[in-house]
């Protein structure tokens, strides 16, 4: 790029960073896998992964960008020479191909939003069935994901402070406003506790070694912390040498955190109070365009105002989400073949728009883009990252760290779980999600 943008504060980037891993994983993944993967054993592996393995690779992530100040699909080579220029290709082949899929989901929040909105909610679980299967095929379908994707295209073709960081910097703090009051609420209904029980605190050591649980929870904590896609490197390469990585990284995954567990403390109750168990455990929509308006409609005015708030924040989370996996292919169309900012976004809006398709009139093409994308691709990017800043560049994860700030014993810590904690771990999740998922394909 001829001219590099940055953030203009470090609470920018930390904002835009939170806003791109905080998406429909959170409110829409957490819940659904959660209820398949025996609550708390699911929780409990979930945070580890979290803390032992997508923090160190997510901290690679960031010194990758900072230190090459490239794109996701140069960094690499910029890095460690050409031979790692497949792993560039890998964050833009995996980031388009997920925001595909997620587009097509962002339409189905919007229009359950506006039909809560001016219409109403769904009488019963039928009319919720019959609403759902209107919003997803067809044109509506179609439409919904082409608006999402102009959305999503404005905000990048405004620039890093223009657009991303100025989205970012009002949404979050209205995110998690929502978020509390919502949750808040969620503890007046009369299945509060028995939510949090059965979903959050319900134990069943088996699940620890289910490989479905196992599969289930990498894929929550790599999607919803962002690691290994490209999102967080791009966002990296605009940062400067003041910004202190580690900490920003642990807000970063903090922030997302606390956004599932909260979205569990909201789902959870509607879910158990409702009586609506069978409606999230079954499908993986199940959750958030037939549970919650169906349960939420028996309250009335009150239910339908809920409604209204809870999809308002699905959708503010989901485009803070596809802004950074836009800036993906952007941001390397820009430094691959010198086009404008505005002409990179809305080109590639464009192509993935059409690769989109097959999942918006499809849900089962949508959910194997889902298990392919955003969870087979993105683990394997994670293990690339470790890899590479943990054994082939080493000395640049050190010396960047330490230039600054960082202290030696941070980053030697930090460097030994990259270099034999993260890789392993990853490696065995990786192998196990591809295991289950063609087992799951095939009926075996």
């Amino acid at each position: 790029m001829a001219v590099r943008e940055h953030w203009r504060s470090g609470v920018g980037f930390v904002l835009a960073a939170a806003g791109s891993a905080v998406g429909l994983g959170n409110l829409w993944g957490f819940a659904y896998r959660s209820s398949q993967g025996g609550g708390a054993a699911f929780l409990l592996l979930y945070v580890v992964i979290v803390l032992v393995v997508c923090l160190p690779v997510l901290v690679a992530e960031m010194v990758l960008g900072r230190s090459t100040g490239q794109s996701p699909l140069m960094a690499p080579v910029q890095a460690a020479g050409s031979t790692w220029r497949p792993m560039g290709w890998l964050f833009v082949v995996a980031s388009c191909g997920i925001l595909a899929f997620y587009a097509v989901l962002m339409g189905w929040t919007a229009h359950t939003l506006f039909h809560a909105l001016f219409v109403g909610l769904p009488a019963d679980m039928a009319a919720a069935e019959s609403f759902f299967a209107s919003v997803s095929r067809g044109n509506s379908a179609v439409l919904g994901q082409g608006i999402s994707l102009v959305l999503t295209a404005a905000v990048v073709a405004a620039g890093v402070q223009g657009g991303i960081e100025r989205l970012s910097r009002w949404a979050l703090p209205l995110l998690f406003l929502l978020l509390i009051a919502l949750s808040i609420w969620a503890t007046t209904l009369p299945g509060a506790v028995g939510g949090y029980q059965t979903f959050l605190l319900s134990w069943d050591p088996a699940q620890l070694v289910n490989p479905t649980t196992i599969r289930n929870a990498f894929t929550q904590a790599f999607f919803s912390i962002g690691a290994g896609i490209g999102c967080i490197l791009a966002y990296a390469a605009y940062l400067d040498r003041s910004n202190r990585l580690p900490q920003e990284a642990i807000a970063v995954v903090g922030l997302d955190t606390a956004v599932g567990l909260l979205a569990g403390m909201i789902t959870f109750p509607v879910v158990v109070s409702f009586g609506l168990q069978d409606t999230i455990s079954a499908s993986t929509v199940g959750a958030l365009f037939l549970a919650i308006p169906t349960g939420l409609a028996s309250l009335g005015d009150t239910g339908r105002l809920v409604a209204v708030l809870f999809f308002s924040l699905a959708y503010l989370a989901a485009i803070t989400s596809s802004v950074s996996l836009l800036e993906v292919p952007v941001a390397s169309l820009m430094d691959r073949l010198g086009c404008s900012r505005r002409r990179a976004a809305w080109l590639m809006a464009l192509l993935i728009f059409v690769v989109g398709l097959p999942a918006a009139v499809s849900i089962p093409v949508l959910e194997v883009m889902d298990s392919v994308f955003g969870g087979v691709l993105l683990i394997l990017g994670g293990f690339l990252l470790a890899l590479l800043l943990g054994w082939v560049v080493p000395k640049r994860f050190r010396d960047d760290l330490h230039e600054s700030g960082t202290s030696r014993r941070l980053i030697r810590l930090m460097l030994f779980f990259l270099r034999w904690v993260s890789p392993p771990v990853v490696a065995f999740g990786l192998i196990v999600s591809v295991v289950d998922l063609l087992q799951t394909w095939t009926g075996t």
